[in-house]
């Protein structure tokens, strides 16, 4: 395999994980701010809507020709979503509730943070196989 093909990847999965990103926080200023939820159920269904979207985009673009089947990524991306979502909760809410920053600015650092040394190295070598 071709050194800069990990790059490639990494290209990918970033772009793919910044619209998924988009759909998460779309979700969450809606249901946070437009429609008054609880910044901890936003941040919940906004993360489940973002795994979806990335896992569309991912499958058919980001890691496409990965060598496992669609059910094992499957089995093996809601693995990894559960704990990106047990990790995006916690760190939400430590950075807003004991740390005073707002909703919007923990999450952006808590994205940032998983996505870079969490979900891709799972997604690529655990999920899609490459």
């Amino acid at each position: 395999m071709k050194k800069d093909f990990w790059l490639y990847n990494l290209f990918r999965h970033q772009i793919a994980g910044f619209l998924a990103t988009l759909v998460d926080f779309g979700v969450f200023n809606l249901l946070t701010y437009g429609l008054g939820i609880w910044y901890v159920s936003s941040n919940i269904a906004a993360a489940i809507a973002g795994a979806v979207a990335n896992f569309v985009i991912s499958t058919t673009w980001a890691f496409s020709g990965a060598q496992n089947s669609l059910k094992n990524q499957i089995v093996r991306y809601t693995i990894v979503s559960a704990g990106s979502l047990i990790l995006n909760t916690i760190f939400v809410y430590l950075l807003t509730d004991l740390a005073g920053f707002p909703p919007n600015g923990s999450k952006v650092i808590t994205a940032i943070l998983i996505a870079w040394s969490y979900n891709f190295l799972l997604m690529r070598y655990y999920v899609f196989k490459k």
